[in-house]
């Protein structure tokens, strides 16, 4: 008989449904209040079928943007709330601006207030009920891991960090050593010959395997999991979860035998997709030259105030297969900031200056960057492109650091938008890790979602 499970959501899923109902719960709102207060400027009907069409559009662009898709933020009602009022802030106006494709302004502007109010109501009704009910514990994906005690920690930390709803209720251990009381007082530890009934009486979703094959795989422990897999319950193998959830590629699990994640993208050889990357380089640069020009005297004029140096500085970066070339920004830091020699920028590194801080954090100091994504040196997305004596230090202590150069590094990527701001060797791995994930599974889907996290950076002010 199969075990009875708990219903329960992936991490696509829960998006798929949070984007689905945002925008059915909108337009259903705004067609009730056609009808009660005789709302004129928006209509759902057969004629104006398209006007909804383009509102689920910049819905979902805003929401993306302003992080309502954040499974991490999506549970917190006050967040929810200040996110909701910014997306349908940015969706109205954006609206109202293009009647060529929506309604024309009415004659009676309270009916843009009566729009803007509708889709407020709509959306903070039913994200409210999404935290209420289906962010619950009674459809969390309930967890059996197997791995050895050392290990319980840290992997029950990485999977909940980035999925809050992937829970882990019970472990089987097969180290020798006890499990940590911290964990013990958290999870249930199963012994091997109870596994079956175990996953009955816990409701468990699924068995996720972190022991590599003949350190702590015993054949008793593999007769277990057959009968598992022959009662109808999923397993995995914790890599391939760990990336599925954290998006990240987990170098420090796979010891040395890195080619079971080779090949990577297709893109990478993909000639139409190089094309298209490499044009909207080059359009997206030209257009942030522009932008910079505009801007330039403003930050002359803080540079004289504020740094008292050259307005541009210089520095070199290892690029793509491990060619150097000279970096351009906007200079953040007092002259001579290095006389002691080359180091990191720390969080609340002395060195920068308060307007140099705010260049940091606006990303307005990497306008200067956008000169060598035109020379081909970068490009907008990809690694960040790091210091030939950091390099060298660091791919003696990551491993596969150097596969971070099979591509052009970025002014922007998928470990910037990511990662947390640090400079610890648990940091650069964290980053390291992200930088695969992208090299891995290189796209135009993965490229606009980095150019929409990037905006969500610069908007909520999180630079680094």
């Amino acid at each position: 008989m199969l075990p009875r499970k708990k219903i329960h959501f992936e991490i696509s899923e829960r998006k798929v449904l949070l984007r689905t109902v945002d925008i059915a719960v909108v337009l259903f709102v705004l067609y009730i209040v056609g009808i009660i207060f005789n709302f004129d400027y928006f209509r759902i009907n057969g004629q104006n079928w398209f006007w909804s069409i383009v509102l689920g559009i910049y819905l979902t662009i805003f929401a993306n943007i302003f992080e309502l898709y954040d499974l991490q933020k999506a549970g917190r009602l006050e967040v929810v709330i200040k996110n909701i009022i910014l997306t349908s802030s940015l969706t109205v106006l954006f609206y109202l601006l293009t009647p060529f494709y929506t309604p024309t302004l009415p004659n009676n502007r309270l009916q843009i207030v009566y729009f803007f109010l509708a889709i407020n109501v709509a959306l903070i009704f039913w994200r409210y009920a999404y935290i209420v009910f289906l962010s619950s514990s009674r459809f969390y994906k309930r967890i059996l891991l197997v791995a050895k005690a050392k290990d319980v920690e840290n992997i029950i930390s990485s999977i909940q960090r980035y999925d809050p709803y992937y829970m882990v209720v019970a472990v089987i251990n097969t180290d020798l050593k006890p499990l940590p009381q911290e964990a013990t007082n958290l999870i249930s530890e199963i012994k091997i010959t109870d596994a079956v009934l175990a996953v009955k009486e816990l409701s468990i979703s699924e068995v996720v395997v972190a022991t590599p094959e003949g350190k702590g795989m015993t054949a008793e422990l593999s007769n277990s999991l057959i009968k598992l897999l022959e009662n109808g319950t999923p397993i995995r193998e914790y890599t391939q979860v760990y990336e599925e959830i954290t998006k990240r590629i987990p170098v420090q699990h796979v010891d040395r035998d890195f080619y079971k994640y080779f090949p990577f993208s297709r893109s990478n050889q993909n000639q139409l997709y190089l094309f298209i990357h490499r044009l909207t380089d080059l359009i997206l640069s030209i257009i942030g030259i522009f932008a910079g020009i505009i801007i330039t005297p403003f930050i002359l004029v803080g540079n004289i105030v504020a740094n008292r140096g050259p307005l541009f500085y210089s520095q070199e970066r290892v690029g793509r297969n491990g060619v150097v070339f000279k970096i351009w920004k906007f200079r953040t830091m007092y002259i001579n900031a290095e006389e002691k020699g080359a180091q990191y920028a720390e969080i609340k590194d002395s060195r920068i200056t308060k307007f140099g801080r705010f260049l940091r954090k606006s990303r307005i100091d990497e306008i200067p960057q956008l000169y060598n994504v035109i020379k081909g040196d970068m490009s907008i997305i990809g690694p960040r492109p790091e210091r030939p004596i950091f390099v060298e230090q660091l791919k003696e202590k990551i491993p596969f650091y150097e596969i971070r150069h099979l591509v052009k590094p970025g002014l922007t990527g998928w470990a910037q938008v990511n990662a947390k701001y640090g400079v610890t060797e648990e940091d650069t791995l964290e980053k390291l890790q992200f930088d695969l994930y992208y090299i891995k599974h290189r796209s135009h889907y993965l490229d606009i979602s980095i150019i929409v996290k990037t905006l969500s950076t610069v908007i909520f002010y999180r630079g680094q």
